[in-house]
């Protein structure tokens, strides 16, 4: 891990909202640099702030790491991932795309050392042929990627 990627986000506990956008059987994944060795895709989503509700926290990062303009369906379940120095607590909600055009944005905690390299629509068979450590821990949860809106409760990765 970067060590600017660890003075930002390590050493606190990080409570972030997610969303699950599902398109024509692709996923909204971000590519982002510096939290593994490799490129690390995950849902976008980020950092809740103090007097932000969840639903509210995920349009607003949405708009900053894709410039698109969702709509916060369903929660579908929780993760807690703790490996040092990151520790965080991840709500994951369906969300549909109303708007916008789909675009790289930015990360604003991490100024000029940008971490979002690229944001895409991912196709199931595209995910599958990812590492395990070049993809969210939360894909091996369900038996098959495209299940991961299906999942439901609390899950320790």
């Amino acid at each position: 891990m970067e060590e600017s990627v660890q003075n930002i986000y390590g050493h606190r506990l990080r409570i972030r909202a997610c969303g699950i956008c599902i398109e024509d059987n692709t996923i909204l994944m971000v590519n982002h640099l510096g939290i593994t060795p490799h490129h690390f895709w995950a849902p976008p989503g980020g950092g809740i702030e103090f007097g932000e509700s969840a639903p509210d926290c995920l349009i607003r990062e949405f708009k900053e790491e894709t410039g698109l303009d969702i709509e916060v369906c369903d929660f579908l379940f929780g993760c807690e991932f703790m490996k040092h120095p990151l520790h965080a607590i991840e709500l994951f909600f369906q969300v549909k795309m109303v708007g916008g055009v789909l675009k790289k944005g930015t990360d604003p905690e991490s100024g000029e050392d940008q971490i979002i390299k690229d944001v895409a629509f991912i196709g199931w068979k595209q995910l599958d042929e990812l590492k395990s450590e070049e993809i969210h821990g939360i894909f091996q949860i369900p038996k098959e990627k495209c299940e991961i809106s299906q999942l439901r409760g609390y899950f320790k990765l």
